[in-house]
């Protein structure tokens, strides 16, 4: 049965400020304007065609009761003056369908709200709460919708939670320890304070298991081998007393398991990726997404290198031939592996996931399909054109790399390539093309 809701707007100041907000609801009849093709989702993944980036972050607080939580970043909303206020306003919509996915692909609510937001020079973001009407021990997709109705730009999003156990992570909160601030990304760094809280219930205590950071690269798409196991032993067990005003910090490079008992293998996993993380900062941490370009004597070279900056370029210099070729090699890689990171992180670094590694090396998919369990990306090849006396026909053909979702201990973020299901990947030409300097397309000339 559908159910109208409102969206409650959580304001992210030190300092109390009114922020206007007009909400509507409707029944389905009504939903947002779309101006992306709705079955292509490339532009997710293509920051160039993609004007939104939200986050999202889903709360489960009883059985019947979650929230969802959009963030827009003020930067990437548009503010105009050109209405009755005279003040500069953002127009927003966000619809929301929730499904039911235990069993098949039923849709059990739906939501719309129109926004008006007022600008305020004190605000870097804005988040809305839209709850969601949910039923015990089901999985859950929620699609979204947001428009920007003055920059004409769109998001589209699916977002994954479920209510199996009360023990997940969708039942805790994980907040800035000064700020009060909600954590949508659970990456912090060292000195980072922050605070959990389990929504349920009052725990007596919380577990912290530490494992060490899982820093495996992927195999080559090309080679069909055994998946590399995620669940390892933790290395060290902390109890500590639960107070959702206890302040928390990660003090070493790696994962952190918490969960409310010794036997509850269920939990709340926040990783520590480094200080530089999601950025490419020093010359040690640039050499690492080299895995797919670079030999493993080459890169133990770099790595042993009394000067690994000097080294480094020289890399670049060897594939890119002269300076200015090296310095736009190493902008697009290392752009791809900053998006990665962004777009991919788990629980280890984006670019380091199987998705990371194809979008390091290829770039944003053509094409890009979701199902519950699974994403397809899809790279077109060199056109194709023939001629039947005077007609000339044009055959556009792709390759498709298929994703799987898989569950793990850490995240709910772990898609694992069906290596099976692509037998001509390209790989040995797309390695050989970024060595000679080439920027690899499957559409590059025909020497590749």
């Amino acid at each position: 049965m559908d159910r109208n809701f409102g969206i409650r707007l959580k304001i992210l100041l030190i300092t109390s400020v009114l922020l206007s907000v007009t909400l509507s609801s409707c029944h389905n009849s009504r939903t947002s304007r779309i101006i992306a093709d709705p079955n292509n989702l490339s532009y997710l993944y293509n920051p160039s065609k993609n004007a939104i980036n939200p986050r999202f972050k889903v709360t489960t607080y009883s059985d019947n009761n979650a929230l969802l939580m959009v963030k827009l970043f003020s930067g990437e909303m548009l503010f105009s003056q050109a209405n009755e206020s005279g003040i500069p306003q953002s127009l927003i919509e966000i619809s929301t369908k929730l499904y039911q996915t235990t069993s098949g692909m039923v849709l059990v609510d739906t939501s719309y709200s129109d926004l008006r937001v007022n600008i305020n020079d004190q605000l870097s973001e804005y988040i809305f709460e839209i709850p969601l009407s949910t039923e015990a021990k089901n999985r859950y997709v929620v699609e979204i919708r947001i428009l920007d109705k003055l920059r004409k730009a769109t998001h589209h999003s699916y977002i994954y939670f479920d209510t199996q156990s009360p023990y997940n992570s969708y039942n805790f909160t994980l907040r800035g320890y000064l700020d009060k601030n909600d954590v949508f990304v659970p990456v912090l760094k060292k000195d980072e304070y922050f605070s959990l809280s389990y929504e349920r219930t009052r725990p007596d205590s919380l577990f912290v298991y530490y494992y060490a950071p899982f820093e495996t690269v992927p195999d080559p798409p090309s080679l069909v081998v055994p998946q590399k196991i995620v669940d390892y032993d933790p290395q060290q067990l902390i109890p500590l007393p639960y107070s959702d005003t206890l302040a928390l910090m990660l003090p070493a490079k790696g994962i952190y398991k918490i969960t409310l008992g010794r036997d509850i293998e269920e939990g709340f996993s926040i990783f520590n990726l480094g200080t530089e993380f999601p950025l490419l900062e020093s010359a040690e941490t640039m050499i690492g997404p080299l895995a797919y370009l670079a030999s493993e004597s080459e890169l133990n070279s770099l790595y042993r290198a009394q000067n690994q900056k000097l080294a480094l370029d020289n890399f670049w210099l060897s594939c890119g031939g002269n300076i200015e070729k090296a310095r736009e090699l190493i902008r697009i890689y290392y752009n791809r592996v900053l998006y990665a990171n962004y777009y991919f992180t788990s629980f280890t670094d984006g670019w380091r996931t199987e998705r990371g590694m194809i979008y390091v090396m290829y770039g944003p998919p053509d094409i890009l399909y979701k199902t519950n369990d699974g994403e397809s990306w899809g790279y077109i090849k060199p056109v194709v054109k023939s001629r039947w006396g005077n007609t000339i026909r044009v055959k556009e053909d792709y390759i498709y790399f298929n994703f799987r979702k898989r569950e793990n201990l850490f995240s709910d973020n772990d898609y694992l390539l069906s290596r099976s299901e692509t037998l001509v990947t390209y790989w040995d030409q797309a390695v050989a093309s970024w060595r000679k300097g080439i920027v690899f397309r499957l559409d590059n000339p025909t020497e590749f």
